[in-house]
């Protein structure tokens, strides 16, 4: 497993990112969503920096003001031309994997569902062919969020085998408590990609650092051992937090 972190939950600049990157030897998940909004390096920069200091790159695609599913047509469109936008970004930085929100729903009525589900597909469908390996995250963090539980990802990747996995362990403790980082990966380790590491109580996604909350992370540690993907650790705490964690999950998974 290659190991990254979020400068973004660990509130770091890319200069103190890429330079704990280097010393840990640990990659960088980058949040395209800072990058429509603020003037940072654009990806070919980033890319020169982090191939001369031995640092790679995951992307977390747009989520903020975003959504895939929308009912809306236009909302739908933008999503996907941000979407198309920071898939050039990527393919540029040399990206890993990327990371996709599958979407909400304002109220989970019947036709208001089928309508949503049939949005998330036409949008999913215009970004194919994929420039780089592209994850689905596990969310239903709030009642809005459209895709809910194991099975209903399942049947969106079945029906869209050009895309993978991306376990949200944080997440899949919120929504099924500790069994749920378990259910997602007993339905969907083959489609395995990516994974994003932080803890929190089951109530909230707080971002804790690794072993700072209620996740089993012992009981886990053995579905993470053989995993050849990468990860990228979503903690805040700054510097001592991205420390921290990966000292745990190395300690956790030595063989």
């Amino acid at each position: 497993m290659r190991l990254g972190f979020s400068p973004f939950n660990a509130e770091l600049g890319y200069e103190e990112a890429f330079r704990l990157a280097a010393q840990l030897g640990m990659d960088l998940e980058v949040a395209y969503d800072l990058h429509e909004a603020l003037p940072l390096p654009d990806p070919r920069a980033l890319r020169a920096t982090g191939e001369a200091l031995g640092v790679g790159f995951t992307l977390h695609l747009p989520f903020v003001e975003m959504n895939p599913a929308s009912l809306i047509p236009a909302v739908r469109q933008l999503s996907e031309d941000r979407l198309k936008r920071a898939l050039e970004f990527g393919e540029a930085l040399g990206a890993k994997v990327g990371v996709l929100h599958t979407g909400q729903v304002p109220v989970r009525h019947p036709m208001a569902l089928d309508l949503a589900r049939e949005a998330l597909e036409k949008t999913l469908a215009a970004l194919l062919p994929l420039p780089f390996p592209i994850a689905l995250e596990n969310l239903a963090l709030a009642e809005e969020d459209l895709i809910r539980g194991p099975e209903e990802l399942q049947a969106l990747l079945d029906r869209f085998p050009q895309y993978g996995f991306c376990l949200d362990v944080g997440h899949a403790l919120v929504e099924l408590g500790p069994r749920g980082p378990f259910l997602y990966l007993e339905a969907l380790s083959p489609r395995l990609l990516h994974l994003h590491l932080h803890d929190n109580h089951g109530r909230k996604d707080d971002h804790l650092p690794v072993g700072a909350g209620a996740l089993p992370w012992e009981k886990l540690a053995p579905h993470l051992q053989g995993f050849a993907g990468t990860a990228a650790l979503e903690v805040g705490g700054g510097m001592e937090g991205v420390g921290r964690s990966r000292e745990r999950l190395l300690r956790l998974l030595a063989p």
